[in-house]
């Protein structure tokens, strides 16, 4: 184990510490879920990052999954045409308009979509997210209801609460925090497909890595969420997983003597009571009664009878036809087509809410950074203090700490450039990050700050929806479930998105433990570099704090720190302390015009 490795160990710890400061209840501390959560999450890394029988179906997984995403392409490609979609190599488009992200990205969100629809409508989801509920149940004694709510996150957001909506309006506040802190520590099924498009030639394995940290995340954020929000109640589903009820119906009868003497008539349904108006004829009607209900139990209360004469019937329970339930409620079950359409009528709800999302968010650190520009041009020494601050630089110098913890690196350098790209994602979400990634790592090896360790590391540690466009969808979202925990819903927001971003360093940590540089397959199988920095989605420059520089896929804007068109790369030039102004290019980089995290996830 090198120091690096060992660092990361530590800093698993050392995250769990940093929860404990800000817990609610430092008395009570979850050790039994702590420790199992710990215990499992690195049970889990070394299947993914060791073991080779489960590495390499890993990477037969991702090869798998890659076959999904050309089909995505080519259904894109039929719509928009193969110059803005273009063939898969050797075939060549007409035109290179370059990677577009509304046309390249966006429609493998459509695809995904309409995808995971269909194999939930199979019954594919059903039987991975009951097979990790029961996991996480057994090992770290959560409830049943926040057990299979965080199962479900694996492949969805803000639905997995309503997979358990009967019974969040009884939840505790610990079952809250931790349903909420596993909606912001994990990504939604169809934007990996964003994350992907950026990675795939730099870290050919990205897919595999992206989906086992979607399993990772959930022991993480209850870890976290436990410290913050300690379990100080008696969960009302703590003795199980719920699991979704078949309804039934009994049938009563009321039958008057009359109905029972005349055996032919169908008794009448209504009240479970049999009136009789002469006790000695008891005995026959109860006879008779059998006769018509072999399976019913008929009970003869002497009371009664001396008084009223009347006997009660309690008729078996009988299944009613078999209906599909959704949270709860009836629904009508549509056919595997149907639900394949539907959900991608649904991814393009999510594809246009992203593309919002982005146009607003981007928008709004690029007048962020405008301001401090202008204020960069104030006289000395004010104005040389701002020409190193912009949002992006404040945000790495946050996240300084905790990159530290996951063990990315020691050189200063890549140390505070990883810090910058992850802390961007709180303001820009995870996308702009993702492509300003996938552009450092696809620099020729002279060139690159970022070594493969920082690479994998960075990728887990951006995997979740922890940033503030998702507090509005998720904090939402739960609030219009369950109205009348509006309070407790608010208060307990900010602490899940917290938690969810430990989360995602913990599993970014837990990576550095068993990261190897000599295994290649822990990347996989990459292509030549060089060829990718043309027009390819990595190509989008990290260094553009401007979201319409990162349009251009030209590697020299991947390379040039300051663009054109915008003083500010100059201030993150000067990245904090005294690194060299490489930091600082990478740190500036603004938003690039990548997705947003769709809200449905978002």
């Amino acid at each position: 184990m090198t120091v690096l490795n060992l660092l990361s160990l530590l800093g698993i710890f050392g995250l769990c510490l940093v929860a404990w400061l800000f817990s609610e209840n430092r008395r009570v501390f979850p050790w039994r879920v702590v420790i199992a959560g710990i215990l499992l999450q690195l049970v889990l890394g070394f299947l993914v990052f060791v073991l080779p029988g489960t590495r390499d179906a890993l990477q037969v997984f991702t090869n798998l999954l890659n076959v999904v995403f050309d089909a995505a392409d080519n259904g894109a490609r039929f719509v928009f045409g193969r110059n803005i979609v273009p063939p898969a190599p050797p075939a060549k488009p007409d035109v290179s308009l370059g990677y577009i992200f509304a046309f390249r990205a966006l429609p493998t969100v459509i695809f995904f979509s309409g995808l995971m629809a269909l194999l939930y409508n199979l019954g594919v989801i059903q039987v991975v997210t009951n097979l990790f509920a029961k996991i996480f149940y057994r090992v770290m004694r959560l409830s049943g209801a926040e057990a299979l709510s965080g199962a479900a996150n694996i492949f969805v957001g803000i639905e997995a609460a309503i997979v358990v909506k009967p019974f969040l309006p009884r939840m505790t506040r610990s079952e809250l925090c931790a349903i909420l802190a596993c909606c912001f520590g994990t990504a939604a099924s169809s934007t990996l497909a964003i994350y992907v498009s950026f990675l795939k030639d730099a870290f050919p394995n990205i897919l595999g890595h992206l989906v086992s940290a979607s399993i990772m995340a959930i022991p993480a954020c209850f870890v976290i969420s436990k410290i913050l929000v300690p379990e100080t109640e008696v969960p009302v589903t703590a003795g199980g997983i719920p699991q979704e009820e078949t309804t039934t119906r009994r049938k009563s009868a009321a039958y008057n003597d009359d109905d029972v003497v005349a055996l032919g008539k169908e008794p009448a349904l209504a009240d479970q009571r049999v009136y009789l108006d002469k006790e000695p004829e008891q005995i026959q009607v109860k006879q008779q009664l059998q006769e018509l209900l072999p399976d019913a139990e008929i009970e003869m209360d002497e009371t009664d009878l001396l008084h009223k004469g009347r006997s009660t019937v309690t008729p078996p329970l009988e299944p009613e036809p078999p209906q599909e339930m959704v949270a709860g409620e009836p629904m009508e079950r549509m056919s595997p087509l149907d639900a394949a359409i539907v959900g991608a009528l649904d991814g393009v709800k999510m594809a246009v809410s992203i593309a919002a999302v982005l146009i607003l968010i981007l928008g709004l650190v690029y007048l962020i950074n405008q301001f401090f520009t202008a204020l960069a041009a104030l006289p000395a020494p004010l104005g040389d203090v701002f020409k190193v601050v912009n949002l992006q630089n404040i945000l790495g110098a946050l996240f300084l700490p905790l990159t530290f913890l996951t063990g990315v690196s020691l050189n200063w350098e890549e140390l505070w450039q990883s810090s910058v790209i992850i802390g961007r994602r709180l303001f820009e979400t995870a996308i702009p990050p993702y492509q300003a990634l996938g552009s450092a790592a696809a620099l020729p090896e002279a060139q690159r700050v970022l070594s493969d360790r920082a690479v994998v590391i960075i990728s887990y540690a951006l995997s979740g929806f922890a940033h503030l466009a998702s507090v509005g969808i998720f904090v939402g979202g739960t609030i219009a479930l369950i109205p009348s925990r509006r309070k407790d819903i608010s208060e307990l927001g900010w602490k899940a998105l917290f938690a969810g971003t430990l989360a995602t360093m913990m599993i970014a940590a837990v990576s550095g433990v068993f990261y190897d540089p000599s295994n290649p397959s822990i990347l996989g199988e990459r292509k030549a570099p060089e060829a990718q920095v043309s027009p390819a989605p990595i190509a989008a420059p990290i260094t553009s704090p401007t979201p319409g520089s990162a349009v251009s896929p030209s590697p020299a804007s991947v390379t040039s720190p300051v663009p054109a068109p915008l003083p500010v790369p100059a201030a993150p030039v000067a990245a904090p302390a005294k690194p060299s102004p490489k930091p600082a290019a990478n740190t500036a980089p603004k938003a690039s015009p990548s997705p947003a995290k769709s809200p449905a996830k978002p």
